[in-house]
């Protein structure tokens, strides 16, 4: 359970408990370990010993396809597999409804995807969504949700709004149902809501009343991060009372293909100096770094290499530099691991001067 070590104003600092490794405090930046690994080499030791981590973050529909999660609950779970004691927090595959919207078909039941690798069919509905998550054995398993795109008509958000309502409400029973069972993975799970209703301020309003109705032990505000507007993000903020807890992760490839410049150092003056004005340099927690295949304001996220995409070289050495950047968790999520130990030390050499 959440509880406040300690308030200012609106700052506010707090900790919640978790079956693995116990504490976390908030906020909190969450590593990201989409198919139960960190990029560029790092492993659970250093994650913990060197990095001082307090909780990690996988992906459901990821981990579902590869290994796959029988083979993970097989293993003893997310937490053997990947050889992390501390907590563990596993993506619903909620927002692979928005990022494979070429690839799927949603229904009252669940969604029908085609699978990215290699085009075979897979169903996933709340139910299937808490089983998944059950056999990882998570600490925090998120809810089945849709993430509608921006901009998302009205009459369309509100049908996804209340179809995510009851969406929750068939999470809830399953994830109730499975927490019980004599031989699941992690009784202690816990199950997070998530607040949708794209930038419409009555369907947010509206659906946090009808969530928090349901006894869940947690809530995240979704659906952001899927190319609106910076004032948008910064109206969704504002209107958050407690901003202590809440934070930006900025991803290049993301902002690019939302139609943020990052090419030149003059195009990152811009699209950074637009972050400060706006929302506040201030709630930039971390970065993640890529190069895009699609070009500027393409709307889609496919990542490449560092210097092979639209984005160019420029604008990692940008980063690499900036003393506003220092101390900052970044993660290299270029696709190619081969390149990682490369890449890695090419933004070392950016750092330290040497290119």
């Amino acid at each position: 359970m959440f509880k406040v070590i300690k308030k200012e104003g609106k700052a506010r600092r707090g900790v919640f408990t978790c079956a693995h490794g116990g504490e976390v405090q908030t906020p909190v930046f969450m590593n990201v370990g989409t198919q139960a690994a960190i990029k560029g080499g790092v492993s659970a030791i250093d994650l913990k010993e060197r990095l001082g981590t307090q909780i990690e973050l996988s992906n459901t529909y990821h981990l579902h396809l590869r290994p796959g999660d029988d083979v993970v609950r097989q293993m003893g779970g997310l937490h053997k597999f990947m050889r992390w004691d501390g907590p563990i927090l596993t993506d619903s595959g909620g927002f692979q409804v928005f990022s494979l919207s070429g690839l799927r078909k949603i229904s009252e039941e669940g969604v029908t995807f085609a699978s990215h690798l290699d085009g075979h069919r897979i169903f996933m509905g709340p139910e299937e969504s808490m089983r998944i998550q059950s056999n990882l054995g998570s600490d925090i398993a998120m809810a089945f949700d849709e993430c509608v795109e921006n901009p998302a008509p009205y009459d369309y958000a509100k049908a996804s709004c209340e179809r995510t309502l009851r969406w929750l409400e068939r999470c809830k029973k399953e994830h109730d149902r499975l927490n019980a069972l004599p031989d699941t993975v992690n009784p202690g799970q816990m199950l997070f809501g998530i607040n949708q209703g794209a930038t419409y301020a009555d369907l947010r309003i509206w659906h946090m009343q009808q969530i928090a109705k349901i006894d869940c032990d947690g809530y995240a505000i979704g659906g952001l991060a899927v190319g609106e507007p910076t004032e948008v993000m910064y109206e969704i903020i504002d209107a958050v009372e407690d901003k202590s807890r809440v934070g930006v992760c900025i991803d290049t490839c993301h902002a690019f293909a939302a139609g943020y410049d990052l090419r030149t150092q003059q195009a990152c003056d811009g699209t950074f100096g637009e972050l400060d004005r706006i929302v506040g340099l201030r709630y930039l927690r971390g970065l993640h770094l890529n190069d895009a295949m699609k070009p500027l304001g393409s709307r889609v996220d496919r990542h490449a290499p560092m210097g092979e995409g639209q984005i160019g070289m420029e604008c990692f050495r940008y980063i690499a530099r900036d003393p506003r950047f220092d101390g900052m968790p970044i993660i290299l999520e270029t696709p190619d691991e081969e390149r990682w130990p490369e890449e890695i030390a090419r933004l070392k050499a950016f750092a330290e001067g040497r290119e």
